[in-house]
């Protein structure tokens, strides 16, 4: 099998890395709709979800990203955070924390549910999803207290990504 030969196999349950990342449409902070498949043979996504607007972990996380976000974009990669806020939440924690990059709205938890992110503490998990231009998950990286080392994980991993081009 080769590296293009993946399938996505949501009847795991949970996504793994070597799958193709399940394709979602789900609106963003400004209300437009937004699909996964958009940025596939664009760029790399760093997908992260998180349990919710202006809470103390994930402001910090966001803020993290923000300030890395150029970083991102140097590496040929987009951010976009999913929680089940409501896009008006988005709006207003993008606006206060000026965010630039997406927050997608997945209000009834389906995308949460059809990644598989768990639960921890009572909480919608933390994860971050790194996928390539290809649509292939290659890294997943969980850590509920620690939001920064979503940041490094992630760049770690873009950075890795990149070096297999050269």
């Amino acid at each position: 099998m080769s590296k293009h030969d993946y399938q996505a196999q949501p009847a795991r349950g949970k996504v793994q890395v070597g799958d193709l990342a399940p394709d979602f449409t789900l609106p963003d902070q400004s209300g437009a709709p937004i699909s996964l498949g958009e940025f596939l043979g664009k760029t790399d996504i760093v997908l992260y979800f998180y349990p919710r607007d202006h809470t103390a972990v994930c402001t910090a996380e966001a803020c993290a990203f923000r300030d890395s976000y150029e970083i991102f974009k140097d590496t040929g990669a987009e951010v976009i955070g999913i929680s089940s806020d409501s896009v008006e939440s988005h709006r207003q924690f993008a606006a206060a924390h000026q965010l630039p990059f997406l927050l997608l709205s997945d209000a009834d938890g389906l995308i949460r549910k059809r990644y598989g992110v768990p639960t921890a503490f009572g909480l919608p998990g933390r994860v971050t999803y790194v996928i390539d231009r290809q649509g292939i998950v290659r890294r997943i990286f969980f850590s509920q207290l620690t939001a920064e080392k979503h940041v490094a994980q992630a760049l770690q991993t873009l950075q890795a990504i990149q070096e297999e081009h050269l």
